[in-house]
């Protein structure tokens, strides 16, 4: 006869099991929205394809969590604070979407893992979470790892690079704030107010720079953009519900290998050995700081950059 805890412990297996397997799924939709915003730049302007896919994620968000039924969720306490974030949202949104124009989705997104690095150096000042001599020895190691990918030497350096870092600084500076406001901001405000500040904000240059979508295949795809988004997201906090950060965190690099197969399919991309050799420098780096992390205390989060 099987025991109560033999049950639990069954049932615990199997949620986390669930839960890999939508983390994993989380980040093919936001390798997908990558290729997706790579192929429409080919025709239209990065900002109209930011605007759209804001936009796109804002009436999901409607439907999903219909505010109206209860509005003081979905308010925000700190509205600087809530204002700031969604900046760093679209800032990361924008830069990774230009840089992709330009760069292998291989490359960017290897470089936008610096991410993890960067929160643990600004942790300190912003946060009062200062890291010690190993995790600053796994920022130095990962950056290094960087600097393998930008290649900042002439004849080898693209300036696009730094669209990437900017992307992750950007998405660090996100991740911050989004540790500052937690327990502070409800959930809800959290997702509803950066969709609806982004659609807004970005509403008068994504329409004057709108240009006439080419053909419905490419509506449909600049339309995904948001559905691609918001699933992400959703899958991303599905995850968390049955698992624990610290199971999950490593799996957020499982994006890099949906992103090179991606890359390799639709446009043919072949990552460079200084993509490779970079980018897994940087992830054994970056699952060093999670392994100090699990030790001490919850995992730098990677949040999902758009």
């Amino acid at each position: 006869m099987v025991s109560l805890s033999e049950d639990a412990g069954a049932g615990a297996a199997a949620a986390r099991l669930r839960a890999l397997l939508l983390i994993m799924l989380a980040f093919l939709c936001f390798a997908c929205l990558d290729t997706t915003a790579k192929y429409l730049g080919q025709w239209l302007p990065a900002m109209q394809i930011v605007w759209v896919r804001f936009l796109t994620h804002f009436i999901l968000t409607l439907v999903i969590f219909r505010p109206w039924r209860d509005m003081a969720l979905c308010l925000p306490r700190n509205k600087k604070l809530q204002v700031a974030r969604a900046c760093c949202l679209v800032g990361s949104t924008l830069f990774n979407f230009l840089a992709v124009r330009h760069l292998q989705l291989a490359q960017t997104v290897s470089i936008f893992f610096i991410g993890p690095f960067i929160v643990t150096a600004l942790a300190g000042p912003m946060l009062g979470e200062w890291a010690g001599p190993q995790r600053w020895a796994a920022v130095v190691v990962g950056f290094l790892g960087a600097l393998i990918i930008i290649q900042p030497v002439p004849g080898a350096f693209e300036p696009a690079m730094l669209l990437s870092v900017g992307a992750a600084t950007s998405n660090a500076l996100y991740v911050i704030l989004t540790r500052q406001m937690a327990g502070r901001e409800t959930a809800q405000s959290m997702i509803v107010m950066p969709a609806i500040l982004a659609s807004f904000a970005i509403a008068p240059l994504g329409i004057a720079q709108w240009e006439t979508v080419p053909s419905a295949f490419l509506w449909g795809l600049l339309i995904s953009t948001g559905f691609f988004g918001g699933l992400g997201h959703w899958l991303l906090i599905k995850a968390h519900e049955l698992a624990p950060a610290t199971l999950l965190a490593p799996f957020v690099y499982s994006e890099i290998l949906w992103i090179t197969a991606l890359g390799f399919v639709i446009f043919g991309d072949v990552p460079p050995r200084s993509t490779v050799l970079g980018g897994a420098i940087i992830i054994l780096s970056g699952l060093f700081i999670l392994y100090r992390e699990r030790r001490t205390r919850t995992p730098p989060s990677i949040e999902p950059r758009a």
